[in-house]
C-alpha cells in the first residue's frame, strides 16, 4: 500500500458528491442519488485498485545519463518507459534530480500505449562545476480511469560530474580549420608573406597565389607548378586562468573563472586541431593545475581533468609570482593567453611590470572582460536625472577600459576586451588570426 497514490480525480468526484448532499437539504430526492454515485465510486475505485497493482512489473523505465556534463551547456537526459500493461495507461514522471538544479516543480506527463515504449529527453544545465547526485527515478502509473496510481521506483541513486563546457566543441572546429576565414564572421585575415612552413609543390590551378609559381619546377615539367604551404605546427600556446576574487563576478550565473575554463577547453581543441601544442595552467597566489603544452592524444582530457574542479580562492593575484613561473615553468617562446580581469587603469599599472616581463619572451594576449550591467547602461535612453548620472559613470567606466587597452597596445602586449558570453567566438579569433598574421 505504500505505493497507493490517489488521484485529483477521485477528489473531483468526492467534491460532486458532496454537492448532491448540500442539494439534498432542499430536494431529499438527490440524497438517493448521492448515496448510489458514492458507492459507485468505490467500487470504480476497487476496480481500479485490482487493474493497477494486479502486475508486479507493470512498467519499467531506465534514466539514460550523459557520460559527463558539459558546465554552462544544455545537457540532454533521457528517460526510456516501457509500458507491460494490457491497456493504455498514462504516467506522471518525477525525476529527483540533483539538488543544485533547484527545480521544485519537475514533472512530465505522458501517454503510452500497451506493449510500447516511448523515448523522450529532458534538458540540464549546469552552473558549476563538480559532482551531481540524481536521487531515484519516480513514474506513477494509472489506468484510464485515474482514480488512484501505482508508483515505480527505479535507479535510485547515480552520480554524475560536470565538466569544463565541452558539448559545443565541434561548432567552431569546421570554420576554425579554414584560414581564412574568422569565427562567425565573414572576414577574411590577411596574411603577412609566407610565414608559413612548406608542403610540397603541385601543379598551378586557378586562384593559386602567382607569387608562389616555383619557375624551376615549371621549367622542368613544362607545366605552372606552384609551392604549396601550410600553417606553423607545433607551436606552443599556454592558457593563464587567473582564479583570484575577481574572477568570482558572475553573469548569467556563471562567473567569470567558468567563462575562461570553458574558453580554454574551445579553444585547446582547437590548438589540437590545427596541430599545435595546448598547455594551460591557474594562478592566485601561487601556479597551480599546470599541464605541460603538448599535441598528444590525449593532452585534452589532461586539460579537462585539470580544470575539472577548480574554484576561486578570492585571494588577491600575485602577477609577481606569476611572472617567475612563468619565466621558469615556459622556457621556449610561446603565445600566452591570460584570462583576468581588470576594471581599473590603476589596478592594470600596478601590474604592468609583470606583464611586460613575460612579453619579453612571450607573446602575450590579456583577456578581460565587459561588465555587461554597464553596457546596458550605455545603451538605454536616459529618461530621468537619476538615469543620466548612471549613463555617464557608466561610460566613464568603459572609456577607463579602453584606456587599459591602449596602455596593454603601448607595450606590444594584444588584448581581447569581450562580453563574457562572446569569449570562445573572440579567443578562438585571436588565435587565428595570430596564426594567419605568423606573428607568434
Amino acid at each position: 500500500m505504500k505505493n497507493l497514490y490517489i488521484n485529483t480525480r477521485f477528489f473531483f468526484a468526492l467534491i460532486g458528491v458532496g454537492m448532491l448532499y448540500v442539494l439534498a437539504f432542499f430536494f431529499p430526492f438527490f440524497m438517493i442519488l448521492g448515496h448510489s454515485l458514492l458507492l459507485l465510486i468505490f467500487l470504480t475505485v476497487f476496480v481500479d485498485y485490482l487493474l493497477v497493482f494486479r502486475m508486479k512489473d507493470a512498467v519499467l523505465a531506465q534514466r539514460i545519463l550523459p557520460e559527463k556534463l558539459s558546465n554552462g551547456d544544455e545537457n540532454a537526459v533521457k528517460i526510456d518507459i516501457k509500458n507491460n500493461y494490457i491497456f493504455k495507461i498514462n504516467v506522471k514522471v518525477i525525476d529527483e534530480i540533483p539538488f543544485q538544479f533547484q527545480k521544485r516543480d519537475f514533472l512530465i506527463t505522458k501517454e503510452i500505449e500497451s506493449g510500447k515504449n516511448i523515448l523522450f529527453q529532458y534538458f540540464l544545465e549546469p552552473k558549476e562545476r563538480g559532482e551531481y547526485h540524481f536521487g531515484a527515478l519516480n513514474i506513477y502509473a494509472s489506468s484510464p480511469i485515474s482514480f488512484v496510481s501505482k508508483r515505480f521506483i527505479f535507479q535510485k541513486d547515480a552520480n554524475l560530474a560536470s565538466y569544463p563546457s565541452f558539448i559545443h566543441l565541434r561548432k567552431y572546429e569546421l570554420m576554425a580549420l579554414q584560414n581564412e576565414f574568422l569565427l562567425g564572421r565573414i572576414k577574411k585575415i590577411r596574411k603577412l608573406g609566407h610565414t608559413m612552413e612548406f608542403e610540397q609543390i603541385k601543379e598551378y590551378i586557378p586562384g593559386d597565389d602567382v607569387r608562389t609559381i616555383n619557375w624551376k619546377a615549371t621549367s622542368k615539367t613544362n607545366r605552372l607548378m606552384v609551392n604549396q604551404f601550410q600553417d606553423e605546427k607545433s607551436q606552443r600556446i599556454f592558457m593563464l586562468i587567473d582564479k583570484g576574487r575577481t574572477m568570482k563576478m558572475p553573469f548569467n550565473s556563471l562567473s567569470l573563472l567558468d567563462y575562461s575554463i570553458n574558453a580554454t577547453m574551445a579553444l585547446s581543441h582547437i590548438i589540437l586541431k590545427k596541430g599545435d601544442r595546448a598547455g594551460m595552467m591557474t594562478f592566485s597566489k601561487r601556479a597551480e593545475n599546470k599541464v605541460a603544452a603538448d599535441n598528444k592524444s590525449g593532452q585534452l582530457r589532461k586539460i579537462s581533468e585539470a580544470l575539472y574542479n577548480i574554484k576561486t580562492d578570492f585571494f588577491e593575484s600575485d602577477f609577481n609570482r606569476l611572472y617567475q613561473d612563468v619565466k621558469y615553468s615556459i622556457n621556449q617562446r610561446s603565445l600566452v593567453l591570460l584570462f583576468t580581469n581588470f576594471e581599473t587603469l590603476d589596478g592594470l599599472n600596478r601590474q604592468m611590470k609583470y606583464l611586460r616581463g613575460i612579453a619579453k619572451n612571450h607573446l602575450l594576449v590579456v583577456v578581460f572582460f565587459k561588465n555587461t550591467e554597464i553596457q546596458k547602461l550605455i545603451h538605454t535612453n536616459p529618461e530621468n536625472m537619476q538615469e543620466i548620472y548612471d549613463e555617464i559613470i557608466a561610460e566613464k567606466f568603459e572609456f577607463e577600459k579602453k584606456l587599459i587597452i591602449q596602455e596593454l597596445r603601448k607595450y606590444g602586449i594584444y588584448s581581447v576586451y569581450t562580453l563574457p558570453e562572446n569569449l570562445n567566438v573572440e579567443v578562438i579569433n585571436k588565435y587565428l588570426e595570430i596564426k594567419a598574421r605568423g606573428i607568434l
